[in-house]
């Protein structure tokens, strides 16, 4: 793993937070911030709709005092809307939540210097270890293949492809981990 220290926050902690993950978002993300979805200003909305959520948590993980990156996520409601937008058909079963069962990891990013040492990794298990929820899902761009084998190594499968109902939203892969912790592998 990583040798950066890892710090946890709850929705309480969001206005002091949330400065940095805007600046990291931006800076991930300088790319595609000209598009609708991928403007900082839409990455605020959903980020204040994710910390709106019952039980929501972030990792943010520091090296030498100056952020490496960071995830977060909460666990997915009984009804959930996740599941919404699914291409595939699956089992009801399979996306059945019971507000214990599954925790979304809505975010995971990490600066350019961090990529390739194991910092997106220590994150996401600071994040998901010891959870009371029994599995992780996430969303990941299909256009991105090594982030997809990334995520496998860790443990993940995919589940289908997912069209979100946001607006202007792109089309995903869902990817499923049980259980929660224990993912092996580590980044490129």
């Amino acid at each position: 793993m990583a040798n950066i220290d890892l710090t946890h926050h709850s929705a309480a902690d969001l206005g002091d937070v949330r400065p940095i993950l805007l600046e990291v978002y931006a800076e991930v993300y300088a790319r595609d911030l000209d598009g609708p979805f991928g403007s900082v200003a839409a990455f605020a909305r959903r980020l204040d709709g994710y910390a709106a959520a019952p039980g929501f948590a972030c990792a943010i993980g520091v090296e030498h005092g100056t952020v490496v990156g960071y995830a977060f996520g909460y666990p997915l409601p009984v009804g959930a809307r996740w599941w919404l937008g699914l291409t595939d058909p699956v089992p009801a079963a399979e996306i059945a939540e019971t507000g214990r069962r599954t925790f979304a990891l809505n975010e995971l990013m990490v600066r350019a210097p961090w990529r390739g040492t194991d910092a997106a990794h220590t994150i996401h298990e600071a994040l998901v270890a010891g959870r009371a929820e029994e599995r992780v899902t996430l969303l990941v761009d299909p256009t991105h293949p090594k982030v997809l084998a990334l995520y496998r190594r860790w443990g993940y499968r995919v589940l289908s492809d997912l069209r979100p109902a946001w607006p202007d939203a792109p089309l995903l892969t869902v990817m499923l981990r049980e259980p929660i912790s224990g993912g092996c592998g580590a980044e490129p």
